[in-house]
């Protein structure tokens, strides 16, 4: 894969073993699929089909057993931990289910984690136009045990796009909320992926939510049985 195909991402015939008490267990086996510059990507299935497993290989923090994994034109299984670091710095960001939030840091001081990691040291105005846009303008000193659960994700959002990522990954990001404040966040998720035009890789198993991404993947049993 090549920017000039207009792919993003792509995994090529992946596959996933660990070794258990009982033998070894196969938990994604011959995964292979492309996904294109600002699509947007549901990977769908029921609990233990290797739908987040998958997307932690996707995004290089786990190795997969065999085949391989290409992202924003690196090959992840040629790359050792700090250059597949180094790749999810310069062009991933993350959504995650339980927010990862550091408690010892404000809103704001969450929102810079990326960049200061960086090394970006002048990122303070982008960071309080985003907690902005995402509702929480008013609460840039505010701690994670002082925000709602909603609040939180909504920074977990701002953080997850401060660094003007090309793909977002998101794990089951309304795992954690209620019906309407998931609504809400989702709407917020979509808003501001379309505006960057941010590639959007979503686990999800709720169905209206994959049903708003442009595509899906659907796992069972660690396979892939559908691409639409």
């Amino acid at each position: 894969m090549d920017s000039s195909n207009g792919n993003i991402l792509a995994a090529s015939d992946v596959t996933k073993t660990v070794t258990t008490g009982e033998g070894h267990l196969t938990i994604l086996s011959g995964i292979s699929f492309a996904i294109k510059r600002s699509e947007s990507v549901a990977i769908v299935g029921v609990s233990g089909s290797g739908k987040s497993t998958l997307l932690s290989l996707l995004a290089g923090l786990d190795q997969p057993s065999t085949g391989s994994i290409r992202l924003c034109d690196h090959a992840l299984e040629q790359l050792d931990e700090d250059g597949r670091a180094a790749v999810r710095g310069a062009h991933v960001g993350f959504v995650f289910q339980s927010f990862q939030l550091l408690p010892n840091l404000t809103a704001l001081e969450n929102t810079l984690l990326p960049m200061e990691v960086l090394g970006h040291g002048d990122a303070e105005p982008a960071a309080r136009a985003l907690l902005e846009r995402v509702g929480l303008g008013k609460r840039l000193s505010h701690y994670p045990r002082q925000l709602s659960g909603g609040e939180q994700q909504r920074v977990a959002i701002a953080r997850a796009f401060i660094s003007g990522p090309e793909i977002l990954f998101a794990d089951e990001p309304t795992g954690n909320l209620d019906a309407a404040t998931g609504q809400k966040i989702i709407d917020l998720l979509f808003e501001i992926n379309q505006e960057r035009n941010t590639t959007l890789v979503l686990v999800t198993h709720d169905t209206a939510l994959a049903q708003r991404c442009q595509r899906r993947l659907e796992l069972h049993g660690g396979a892939l049985v559908t691409q639409s």
